[in-house]
């Protein structure tokens, strides 16, 4: 496994981050962009998505990284909830619905995955590494 040098490098971020370009662009359209609550709360989810992992790989220990992986994740399923009120309510498509829901699902498994390996590992993390 290559070494992971910035949180940019983590795969799951980079889903994440393509998660949340996808859901500011659904959510400027329509309806969607005037139910304001909606609309700010799953952005704000989106949001928090790739923020707990980059918080998370910052801090430096494996332990509270797993935290904000967990963080991140519980956020992933926050939008997929979310996407069934935009559904719901008809301000996406099935198809729009289906795409997203995907996006949230494999994100939430490679999180998932992460979080496992760091949990097997006999590493620390880089602030326990001797200088």
């Amino acid at each position: 496994m290559a070494t992971i040098q910035r949180f940019e490098d983590i795969l799951a971020w980079q889903k994440g981050r393509e998660l949340t370009k996808a859901i500011y662009s659904q959510s400027r359209k329509g309806e969607f962009s005037r139910d304001f609550a909606l609309r700010d709360q799953i952005r704000k989810a989106a949001i928090s998505i790739t923020s707990n992992i980059a918080e998370g790989f910052e801090r430096g220990g494996n332990k509270e990284f797993s935290q904000f992986l967990s963080n991140s994740k519980g956020s992933a399923g926050e939008v997929r909830s979310q996407l069934y009120v935009a559904l719901d309510e008809a301000y996406i498509s099935e198809s729009e619905w289906q795409a997203l829901n995907e996006q949230c699902i494999e994100i939430s498994r490679m999180l998932d995955s992460f979080m496992n390996y760091l949990k097997g590992s006999d590493l620390k993390g880089r602030k326990f590494n001797q200088q």
